[in-house]
């Protein structure tokens, strides 16, 4: 009999209806309780006593709990819909066969004790498995072979293609993630992605093969800016003017702070290097043989060493009378990137004819040549950290980032940024790196080397980034680009550990101002 059908019965036939009628009120009005109101609400049905039997009932009614009428005919199955992966699967109560697969509970408890024993025991393959095997035990088209095949093979699919340790990937609402051990989830280190200072820096020119931007390790700030050379200090953010080639007709194109920070090199257009005294503000030194502008400067203790449109990279001993000590030759255009080596025994120079260079301090001849970038090569730098670890970046037409080992002089990794590169440095305190974009995407992206994924990726500057250089401490960085500012950014770090040689100084591969040579 139906739920519908006995409730007619029991209003029609009072004087037999199984249930205690009211004492107030109308006497011919049932009184139905509100457990049966929710159990009718389930669409659950119990027999009612035979008719003409007369029972005596306690205030409550308590139905039958063996079978139901509809069970007993097997007319109806209960079913229970799952959605997996998007897609709604109705499951029978009970199979063909006549076994009852499990409650939704027991299912439940049974998935989450093989994902749990998967994650702590199993790889990946096998967490893999297991959600295979979670969603063939769940899916009916198993035994139906009326059944849509579609959602199985899309379920499979995604699956594979996404991580199975997430848990909206999983498709069962699990997070897996949770029961991971500590040391298995690295801690993505937050970086702020806007600058915390911005200054204006007026006809700082946008051009590729220039560096007027350098930081030194006495925490001031040189920029280039036309003609002119302005320090601004990091600590009082007080801003002088070093010096001014208006009158001489000229321009500044790079700048470069020795390591003891106190002396400043500046090129000029007109292919002369000056080197000033920055706590005096005086002129020290004049040194000439270029005859083009002077795009590059890298320090090694005394010497200068000088790139310019020429085509010719300078060694200038500053202890010497001579203009310049030594003369390499072996770029076909102009050099516009040079660095030299923590160590100081290794020269690093790229020029606009796509090619890098590598030099010892004891010859004037190139000890290895690599051809390998399509583009200028402009963005060097080494590694603090390996010794012989060179890094070297691509122009529009390459935007590509390169690792060198200059002890086999082979190349040991290529990556390709999607942009031009213009400069790249490596972190101090942590193996990592920053690079500096340009065309099309004006970005900074800083790198977790060797993997060379992606940490995070700042934006801000509306023209190529042209310029780069990093605090004393090594946690900021300024960047300059062609929209006339100077952005800083906290990117990395504080150094957690510092070991001291028996002088006093901090041992590594970046040398000290007090380190004896």
């Amino acid at each position: 009999m139906e739920c519908n059908d006995f409730t007619s019965y029991v209003l029609n036939n009072s004087q037999s209806c199984p249930f205690e009628i009211s004492s107030s009120g109308d006497s011919t009005t049932p009184h139905i309780p509100k457990r049966l109101l929710r159990e009718s609400m389930g669409n659950k049905c119990f027999t009612p006593s035979p008719l003409g039997i007369k029972e005596t009932l306690g205030d409550r009614f308590i139905p039958c709990r063996s079978t139901t009428f509809t069970d007993r005919l097997s007319l109806a199955e209960e079913t229970r819909a799952f959605e997996v992966g998007g897609a709604s699967v109705s499951v029978p109560q009970a199979n063909p066969n006549g076994t009852a697969f499990p409650s939704k509970e027991e299912q439940s408890l049974n998935n989450y004790s093989q994902l749990l024993e998967s994650q702590l025991l199993g790889d990946e393959n096998d967490t893999e498995n297991v959600y295979w095997k979670i969603f063939e035990g769940n899916n009916i088209a198993a035994n139906d072979p009326s059944a849509s095949k579609k959602n199985v093979f899309r379920f499979k699919s995604e699956i594979r293609k996404s991580d199975p340790s997430s848990a909206s990937s999983s498709g069962i609402g699990i997070d897996t993630d949770k029961f991971a051990a500590p040391g298995m989830l690295a801690q993505q280190r937050k970086i702020n992605k806007m600058p915390f200072k911005v200054l204006d820096a007026p006809q700082l020119q946008d051009d590729f093969y220039l560096n007027l931007v350098d930081w030194s390790s006495q925490n001031l700030l040189s920029v280039g800016l036309g003609p002119a050379v302005y320090i601004w200090s990091a600590c009082t953010s007080k801003v002088t003017k070093l010096c001014d080639v208006t009158p001489i007709n000229d321009t500044i194109t790079s700048v470069a702070w020795n390591q003891r920070g106190n002396h400043l090199s500046v090129g000029l257009d007109s292919g002369e290097t000056q080197i000033w005294d920055v706590q005096q503000l005086k002129l020290v030194k004049t040194l000439g043989g270029h005859l083009g502008r002077v795009s590059a400067i890298s320090w090694n203790d005394s010497l200068v060493s000088t790139g310019s449109r020429d085509r010719l990279i300078l060694e200038h001993d500053l202890r010497s009378p001579e203009n310049f000590v030594a003369k390499l030759q072996a770029h076909k255009q102009e050099v516009c990137g040079l660095k030299w080596s923590f160590d100081g025994t290794q020269l690093a120079s790229g020029g606009n004819d796509n090619k890098l260079c590598l030099w010892d301090v004891r010859n004037t001849s190139p000890i290895a040549k690599f051809a390998d970038h399509q583009a200028a090569v402009k963005a060097i730098a080494w590694s603090p950290h390996q010794h012989g670890l060179l890094a070297s970046g691509g122009g529009t037409a390459d935007r590509t980032i390169k690792f060198w080992s200059t002890l086999t002089c082979e190349c040991m990794k290529s990556l390709d940024t999607g942009s031009q590169v213009c400069n790249l440095i490596f972190s101090k305190n942590v193996n990592e790196l920053v690079s500096t974009h340009g065309y099309s995407l004006n970005q900074i992206i800083v790198w977790k080397y060797p993997q060379m994924s992606k940490i995070t990726t700042l934006t801000g500057h509306t023209y190529r980034v042209l310029y780069l250089s990093m605090s004393p401490d090594g946690e900021s960085i300024v960047t300059g680009a062609g929209d006339e500012t100077l952005r800083f950014w906290n990117v990395f770090p504080p150094l957690k550990t510092k070991t001291m040689n028996i002088f006093g100084c901090s041992s590594g591969l970046i040398p000290s101002s007090m380190d004896i040579r």
